[in-house]
């Protein structure tokens, strides 16, 4: 069946009367294989890797910076502490002009953000332009972010016991955070009641 399969693959990519894109042609028999069985079972590009490592673990590859689209071009929303873009000296409210000397004009987030993320220990050079000042080149090394799925935990009321904790995410570790600042809570008083959102 395989040899069936590329000898397919191969005659179309020769003799079909337009220009096939091969990828994009895997891509599609991949897609179409994987759809006769359950829904549950996808094939994840080494492209969208980072992001897949993201949505399961909260963890991936980059320089540590919220961005978000203004007019048409991307911001930077937030900095994350101790992670390349601070400490290269990027701020909240700096704008991406290039990243790898692409325009990010035009883009929308996700675009720019494949383009920002990848494998840490790789270098991406991001362009960055700061009120009227002229542009400033930095060369950051992408680091391991984890966000963390419990960014908050807290006492609503020490007498009555109620307290509050912040989940923003369900990943592998999830369970282990909430576990984590519901001891934490308990140790400074009994909880008689916890809200989790």
């Amino acid at each position: 069946n395989l040899e069936i399969f590329n000898e397919l693959y191969k005659n179309i990519n020769i003799y079909y009367v337009d220009e096939v894109n091969p990828g994009e042609l895997i891509g599609t028999g991949i897609d179409a294989m994987l759809e006769s069985l359950d829904p549950y079972t996808q094939y994840i590009p080494e492209s969208d890797l980072e992001s897949y490592r993201f949505m399961t673990t909260g963890q991936y590859g980059g320089i540590g910076a919220m961005i978000r689209k203004k007019g048409d071009g991307m911001m930077v929303s937030e900095p994350y502490e101790e992670y390349p873009a601070m400490k290269s000296g990027i701020r909240a409210g700096d704008r991406i002009l290039e990243v790898d000397g692409r325009s990010t004009k035009d883009m929308d987030t996700d675009e720019v953000s494949k383009l920002l993320k990848g494998q840490a220990g790789t270098q991406v050079k991001v362009r960055i332009s700061r009120n009227d000042q002229p542009a400033v080149d930095h060369l950051l090394t992408r680091e391991e972010i984890k966000i963390p799925d419990v960014p908050y935990k807290a006492l609503l009321d020490t007498v009555g016991g109620v307290g509050y904790i912040k989940l923003n995410s369900f990943t592998e570790t999830a369970g282990l955070e909430v576990r984590n600042a519901v001891k934490e809570l308990k140790v400074r008083v009994p909880l008689a009641m916890l809200y989790v959102s």
